[in-house]
């Protein structure tokens, strides 16, 4: 090389050695952006595996639920029976009865006389107790416990 020009047989050397820097270049590019891709691989591994748990969980959960009983309808609350001793003795005679009953047939369990007077008061006392929920009239004048 003299003055600065190149020579017939330096051409082809020059060539190859910027081919060898470009492709050393080009080397370090690649290198970089499969590094840059083996990162961004392994962090997207790290979520899918996390979604994968999070998934089996919601699973889990579901086949869970899904496998519990249904409750049904919520309990009400038991009807409040009246303090009266009376009350208590119509519930006893209901407690072993196995068909619906008269107020006549009542007070005849509970050892009242069968008169009029007495018949009325406990017919009273047994559309009272249908009417908190404690007894039935399944018909007109005839009671009994409600079936659960």
């Amino acid at each position: 090389m003299t003055g600065g020009k190149l020579t017939l047989g330096a051409v082809p050397a020059r060539l190859e050695e910027r081919l060898e820097e470009r492709l050393e270049e080009r080397e370090r590019e690649i290198t970089a952006q499969a590094e840059t891709m083996r990162e961004q691989v392994a962090q997207l591994t790290a979520q899918l595996d996390e979604l994968g748990r999070a998934a089996e969980k919601v699973w889990i959960t579901r086949k869970t639920l899904l496998g519990l009983p249904d409750p049904g309808p919520p309990a009400l609350p038991a009807p409040k029976l009246p303090d009266h001793l009376a009350y208590q003795q119509i519930m006893a005679v209901f407690s072993a009865a196995d068909h619906p009953l008269r107020a006549r047939q009542v007070c005849e369990a509970m050892d009242l006389a069968v008169a009029p007077n007495d018949i009325n008061n406990v017919r009273l006392k047994l559309k009272r107790l249908a009417d908190r929920g404690i007894l039935t009239e399944t018909e007109s004048g005839w009671f009994t416990q409600p079936r659960p």
